[in-house]
């Protein structure tokens, strides 16, 4: 056992080894091909986002100390080539030097950013640059890359990034100490960034210590608080969507926001971007789908003046007879029969109880 534990730890470092120099020889190459440098950059990004093989997990886990853990990658099942590599370079952070040394070469290129942050994400928190000049400028790297690598997440609904988000979050974002290590302007873009997708990667558990530990930003006392902070990127975020799994999952997570305490024109700027995505048509085109969850998490979030928009939604619906569809009419004329009976209805039994009560001699 002990030899077999004792032959397990170099086997893990020289296959981690191999794996490296092919990174730093594809970079070489990038380098040296200006034609192709793009489409090298893109082929190595898409193959150190893979999930490992069956075959190589055996190789790279163990349970033996100083070695790669399968504990530390049970998120949705999957370890990635990113996941094993970020802890690698920061246990050997020499083996990465010539990797990172080339990425700076190729900061102005497509896709150096996502590939440094898959790489050195936890470097940069753990074992950190010694030049200023040079930990800002990684720092900025790593938000603009993470900012890319999660919006592929997003266009294509899946969570292949999901442990470099929970790492930002709750290694980084919810711990001060790591968070303090680069400069504040990028505290803060990675505080936007997480904001725009706790959400997405199903982390409201953690929104209030979220909130706690918002970075000072210099326009707070025009943006608001934390939570006003939060709501805008949100509301932000959730215009720019074009994939409907993605939509129907944010609009039914969002109704965590209720009784939340937010500005005046923080709530007005949520309540219109969940508003357009109620009707049919431009500018967002929503499905039925979209527009159903967009009114239940309107109505749960502003309950004061239900039915009246409903009433007036149904009123300019009628002005644009086009955008129905036969499939439904249906649900259209029994829409219509809630938001004018329902209201009608309640008046009635009001007023019928104010008469039936007795009068005061």
């Amino acid at each position: 056992m002990q030899q077999q534990g004792a032959s397990s730890r170099p086997r893990s470092s020289a296959y981690l080894n191999a794996l490296s120099q092919e990174i730093e020889k594809r970079l070489q190459q990038a380098l040296a091909s200006s034609s192709q440098i793009c489409n090298l950059l893109e082929e190595l990004f898409a193959d150190i986002a893979l999930e490992v093989e069956d075959r190589a997990k055996d190789i790279i886990l163990s349970r033996e100390e100083d070695v790669i853990s399968h504990a530390k990658y049970g998120i949705n099942g999957r370890l990635c080539f990113y996941d094993v590599l970020a802890d690698y370079y920061v246990r050997l952070p020499e083996s990465g030097k010539p990797i990172l040394d080339l990425i700076v070469q190729l900061w102005s290129q497509s896709f150096a950013c996502h590939v440094f942050t898959l790489l050195f994400h936890k470097w940069l928190f753990e074992v950190q640059p010694d030049n200023a000049d040079v930990l800002l400028r990684c720092s900025a790297a790593l938000v603009q890359g993470a900012t890319n690598v999660f919006w592929i997440d997003i266009q294509s609904n899946t969570r292949c990034f999901q442990s470099l988000f929970r790492y930002l979050l709750d290694e980084v974002a919810l711990e001060p100490k790591r968070l303090n290590k680069i400069p504040v302007q990028a505290q803060r873009d990675l505080y936007l960034l997480l904001s725009r997708l706790i959400f997405f990667y199903n982390s409201v558990e953690k929104l209030e210590s979220f909130l706690k530990l918002c970075p000072a930003f210099p326009n707070a006392l025009l943006v608001g608080g934390p939570a006003d902070i939060l709501v805008i990127e949100l509301a932000d975020q959730l215009l720019k969507l074009k994939v409907e799994p993605v939509l129907l999952h944010y609009l039914s997570q969002i109704k965590v926001l209720q009784g939340m305490e937010l500005r005046m024109a923080t709530s007005t700027r949520l309540k219109t971007c969940l508003y357009s995505f109620t009707s049919p048509g431009g500018p967002m085109y929503p499905t039925r789908a979209v527009r159903h969850a967009a009114w239940d998490a309107l109505d749960s979030l502003f309950p004061v003046g239900r039915y009246p928009r409903h009433v007036i939604s149904l009123f300019f619906r009628l002005l644009y007879p086009w955008y129905w569809r036969p499939s439904s009419c249906w649900d259209f004329m029994v829409s219509c029969i809630k938001a004018v009976f329902y209201p009608l209805l309640r008046l009635f039994f009001s007023r019928w109880g104010k008469l039936k009560e007795p009068k005061m001699d």
